[in-house]
């Protein structure tokens, strides 16, 4: 990057917030791929304006910029593949305004998920979407990918508590979309479109956000099963017997065997997977669904235990969102997807990958979001074995051509990033495809936002 546009940044942001050192550069390379690509410059502006500013120099000299919130993704959105400027919003990271009475909050990008959580509760409110990181990752990022979360089965994911978006355009200019209401159906509906958009569209810089009331009560369970098909089978059985749980998370016998030592219910020593269940709602509704849920239980001769208080149901959701940093213990690797299918499919996805490790002698285990049919496939790997790495590769593709064939989608909260834009063809047409390509192409006539992502290279 030209020395004279560092001196221009550097105006623009302050000495302080501009790193070009080597070893500063090193700490925005990476995201929880694991992949790494040095950005030539990093800035951490302080407002709309000073990324306003940022963004119309990098759209007269076309260098790329790279957003970045907390570098938790799992598919390298925020990895500047290309070189260029790293945009980090860690400083935009107020809690602008909780209005009880609409049931709204208006926040800046950098604030990080838990954090938002935990200050609405003490106006007796939440913000429902709770991906696994929240206690790292932010709202920017989150809305960048659309996150979702084990509440996505009652609650939806995160473009539907979005609202409306202060967004800086390639350009330089200074976008507001969205209301401030429960209704709005002015025009296009342009907060849809950028929530998703993997900050291939703009850079978030504000964000209004719907809230719900905080469940007076809830009540969680853990189903134990003696074979996956069985645990799998269930989960349509259960929705359709009337319990709307607000999390059920499925665990296959690999899962649990990273965390067992964390969940603090024994689990009979033939548990081959699991159902986590929970049930919220006021005091009646979650007397009603408990009724409902045992009598399901006891008919079906299904084993479970109830956790006996909020701490200890507070240790079986740790355990739960701990199983993807524990899989490591199994290999040093692994390729991580979080595909979707219908959830009277489930038993089929699962079995799938089961057929998938033995033929091709491989580590791959299931958890996820049962409830919404978003599954989190993990096939574990060394990669320093080139054989074994190539025989993983052979396994995503594989996976993705049986989720595509069943009706389901290769990403439910994830993202495309660079990690699946090449499979991008298996699900989208290329009629949808050259649609998508205009749009970007329209907010970013010179390509300079986080080039590189979503879509697949040519050829």
């Amino acid at each position: 990057m030209d020395r004279s546009i560092i001196k221009q940044l550097e105006r623009i942001v302050g000495a302080d917030h501009l790193f070009t050192a080597p070893e500063e550069l090193r700490c925005y390379s990476y995201d929880a791929t694991g992949q790494v690509f040095l950005p030539e410059a990093v800035v951490l502006p302080g407002s709309a304006q000073e990324i306003a500013a940022i963004l119309a120099l990098a759209n007269a000299h076309r260098f790329p910029v790279v957003p970045r919130g907390a570098g938790s993704g799992m598919t390298g959105g925020s990895l500047p593949v290309r070189g260029g400027l790293v945009l980090g919003t860690g400083r935009l990271n107020r809690i602008l305004e909780i209005d009880p009475a609409n049931m709204i909050a208006v926040v800046e990008p950098g604030v990080v998920t838990g954090d938002l959580q935990a200050a609405l509760k003490k106006f007796n409110l939440m913000y429902p979407p709770d991906p696994a990181s929240l206690k790292f990752c932010t709202i920017g990022g989150n809305a960048a990918e659309c996150a979702g979360g084990p509440s996505a089965v009652k609650y939806g994911v995160t473009k539907d508590y979005v609202l409306g978006l202060e967004i800086v355009l390639a350009t330089g200019e200074i976008l507001q979309t969205g209301v401030r209401t429960e209704k709005g159906v002015v025009g296009y509906d342009l907060t849809r479109l950028f929530v998703g958009s993997e900050g291939t569209l703009g850079i978030f810089t504000r964000l209004i956000l719907r809230l719900l009331p905080l469940p007076e009560r809830k009540a969680s369970y853990l189903l134990t099963f003696s074979s996956l098909a069985e645990a799998t089978g269930h989960v349509s059985r259960l929705l359709a017997a009337g319990i709307p749980p607000c999390t059920m998370e499925y665990m296959d016998r690999t899962a649990i065997s990273v965390v067992r030592e964390r969940i603090p219910l024994k689990l009979p020593e033939e548990t081959a997977a699991l159902l986590l269940l929970e049930l919220d709602g006021s005091e009646r509704e979650v007397a009603l669904q408990q009724a409902r849920l045992l009598d399901y239980l006891t008919r079906e001769r299904i084993a479970y235990r109830q956790a006996a208080s909020e701490a200890e149901a507070q240790e079986i959701w740790q355990a739960r969102r701990a199983i993807s940093p524990a899989t490591f213990a199994l290999k040093p690797h692994k390729i991580s997807e979080d595909v979707v299918v219908p959830r009277a499919r489930i038993p089929e996805l699962v079995n799938f990958t089961e057929d998938l490790a033995r033929e091709l002698a491989l580590t791959i285990l299931t958890f996820g979001h049962a409830g919404d049919g978003n599954i989190h496939v993990n096939i574990m790997l060394d990669r320093s074995i080139k054989e074994e790495e190539a025989r993983g590769e052979a396994a995503r593709q594989r996976l993705f051509i049986f989720v595509v064939g069943l009706g389901g989608t290769l990403s439910g909260e994830h993202g495309i990033g660079i990690t699946k834009s090449r499979f991008l063809p298996l699900e989208l047409s290329p009629t949808a495809l050259t649609v998508m390509r205009s749009i970007k192409k329209l907010f970013d006539p010179n390509q300079i936002l986080n080039p590189g992502k979503i879509f697949p290279e040519p050829g």
